[in-house]
């Protein structure tokens, strides 16, 4: 496994683990999962030297914060727990509040990564920050970081909280590549971390769905998989699996290395299985030549998706055969 030293946090996986899905029955693995291969999965990724572990309170209502807290046991307060405040009324005492019964569920009296789920746009960060600051000095959570900040937003809550906002937590992938032209720049001029959430895009870039064949469940209404997308994404999509060859790889794997080829840049995939997660891990030891990895940029930048209203448009031109 690689890591990144993160100030307030100690070493960081590259890869980590995303736990949206524990206890959350909008992607389908229902009662059985979080009882069983969820800490399954969280056992095998500790092995595995996976330190980094992001939830948050509305994950299953504070389920998803339960879940991995049992599962991981005594070594919960060895590794990087992240969760997130969803910011409905973060006033200084619900914040607290807030904190508290995130802590509860994970079994923390401290948690390392404390983050703020995405931007209130009516309540600024000089009303937010506040909270937090106290919350670091009182040793409550170890750093402070955001999630869906921009870079001038990011740069507005450091002013906020008078310390660096140590990361931003972004939808991030060869099929989502925008934070290449900021938000990882401003993290590697400025030592800080951005965490890569859907780095996967939902399994799109694993290259198992086609027009033909498309994802079921949460992944249904994702407008990646209409057809228009399906086909735009193709040349990438080729480029993977080309590549993915070339190291005895798979398309998956090596979407997750390219990510963590970039500077200050971690990936939090889910899983679904302990395979799973065993196969997004040993993305870590694939190291991408820079002409690869420059190819791979090239055609992440190259692939442009049509909006959700034009792949509505797709989905009903197909179901009355227009």
């Amino acid at each position: 496994m690689q890591y990144l030293e993160v100030e307030g946090l100690g070493p960081v996986s590259r890869i980590g683990l995303g736990t949206w899905q524990f206890g959350s029955r909008e992607w389908g693995y229902g009662d059985s999962y979080a009882d069983g291969a969820a800490v399954d999965i969280v056992r095998r990724a500790r092995e595995l030297g996976i330190t980094l572990f992001d939830t948050a309170e509305v994950y299953g209502f504070g389920r998803s914060e339960r879940i991995l807290g049992q599962a991981l046991g005594h070594e919960r307060d060895e590794v990087v727990v992240a969760s997130k405040l969803f910011p409905v009324a973060p006033f200084p005492p619900l914040v607290r509040q807030r904190w508290a019964g995130s802590a509860r569920r994970l079994g923390l009296s401290r948690i390392p990564l404390y983050q703020v789920h995405q931007p209130n746009p009516v309540v600024p960060d000089s009303v937010i920050m506040p909270a937090f600051r106290r919350l670091l000095t009182e040793g409550g959570i170890g750093a402070v970081g955001v999630s869906n900040y921009s870079p001038a937003r990011w740069r507005a809550a450091d002013a906020a909280l008078g310390t660096p906002v140590v990361s931003n937590q972004v939808q991030f992938s060869l099929a989502h590549a925008g934070p290449l032209d900021d938000q990882v720049a401003f993290a590697e001029r400025e030592d800080r971390l951005v965490i890569a959430y859907s780095p996967l895009a939902q399994g799109l870039l694993g290259g198992r769905y086609t027009a033909g064949r498309r994802p079921a469940g949460v992944r249904a209404i994702n407008p990646l998989f209409g057809t228009e997308n399906l086909r735009r994404v193709a040349p990438l999509l080729d480029l993977l699996r080309e590549v993915a060859q070339a190291h005895d790889a798979t398309p998956a794997q090596v979407s997750l290395a390219w990510l963590i080829g970039l500077p200050r840049v971690v990936a939090i995939p889910g899983a679904s299985s302990v395979a799973q997660l065993e196969s997004n891990a040993a993305a870590a030891a694939i190291s991408l030549r820079p002409d690869e990895q420059a190819a791979l940029t090239a055609a992440a930048r190259a692939f442009t998706p049509v909006s959700a209203g034009r792949t509505l448009v797709d989905r009903l031109r197909e179901r009355f055969g227009a």
